[in-house]
């Protein structure tokens, strides 16, 4: 089944990307918004923003609506008696239960995830993940529709938390988070770590095929040294917690793990963007993995 017409739910920054995307891919789209008079305008001629779902059956709904499972639950039962169960449905969560979700649909072999990470216009992959009983046939419709628009497909087996992406970056975030509890190292540190060693080697290596260059009997030393060391607590590190309790959120609220007051973060964003786009058009040109 070949995707041309797709429905994003949900207008918000996740979801005006994900319109980018499948409008850069020359699909149909249809955005759903509870006010589109507030949504600015896209670029694309082929989006189109409207405050109720389309009675024409679309080939693709994905959801972008707020991380609340009984709206979501709301949602996928409107669309499945909207549509007669023929359209596929697909949820952008990264934390919700999937398992729960489909337990509650009539059409299950229907049903994926398709999670974008933020900004998801301009990452060049995005997670798939089926659920027992997605068909193969719906995996390879969503898979040919991102290649259409541009991106790649990290297909799962089967969901867990946090799915590939976040599973890595939370467990080095839990470690990294740990140290800086403990006096061992700065939140500069981290980050000067991440942006200027780790990163711009695995972004040409990644994380395993660098081992294979480096020897995995030096790796596979160093993991039994450091694994048992490892902050093992199963428990989300307090720093972090603490700082949203106190409603210290970051950028929104002018201060986080760094102090954000009077500066422009429009302008801030505005360059990382920028400086994101380069970067992965030079790692276009690079060797792709053997």
């Amino acid at each position: 089944m070949e995707i041309a017409t797709a429905v994003i739910v949900g207008s918000g920054t996740m979801g005006r990307g994900i319109a980018n995307t499948f409008a850069r891919g020359g699909h149909d789209v249809t955005v759903v918004s509870r006010d589109p008079s507030r949504v600015p305008a896209f670029e694309s001629a082929n989006v189109r923003v409207v405050d109720a779902l389309p009675d024409t059956e679309p080939d693709f709904v994905i959801e972008s609506v707020p991380e609340e499972i009984d709206l979501k639950h709301t949602l996928f039962a409107d669309l499945e008696s909207r549509y007669s169960g023929r359209t596929i449905i697909a949820t952008n969560t990264s934390s919700l239960s999937m398992e729960e979700m489909a337990a509650r649909m009539t059409h299950p072999d229907r049903f994926i995830g398709v999670h974008y990470m933020q900004p998801a216009d301009a990452l060049p992959l995005v997670e798939v993940i089926r659920v027992p009983e997605t068909r193969d046939d719906v995996v390879e419709s969503v898979r040919s529709a991102l290649k259409r628009n541009g991106q790649g497909a990290l297909v799962l087996n089967r969901p867990v938390a946090g799915f590939l992406i976040n599973r890595i970056q939370h467990a080095m975030m839990h470690e990294a988070l740990a140290m800086i509890e403990d006096g061992l190292c700065t939140v500069e540190d981290v980050d000067a770590v991440i942006t200027r060693m780790l990163g711009p080697r695995m972004s040409i290596t990644g994380l395993i095929l660098q081992k294979d260059i480096s020897g995995l009997q030096t790796t596979a030393a160093t993991h039994r040294s450091v694994i048992p060391a490892l902050y093992h607590t199963n428990t989300p590190v307090a720093l972090l917690q603490d700082k949203v309790a106190a409603g210290n959120l970051g950028m929104s609220t002018g201060e986080g793990f760094y102090d954000w007051r009077g500066k422009d973060t429009d302008a801030y964003k505005r360059a990382v963007a920028e400086k994101l786009a380069r970067f992965l058009a030079f790692l276009e040109d690079e060797e792709p993995l053997p």
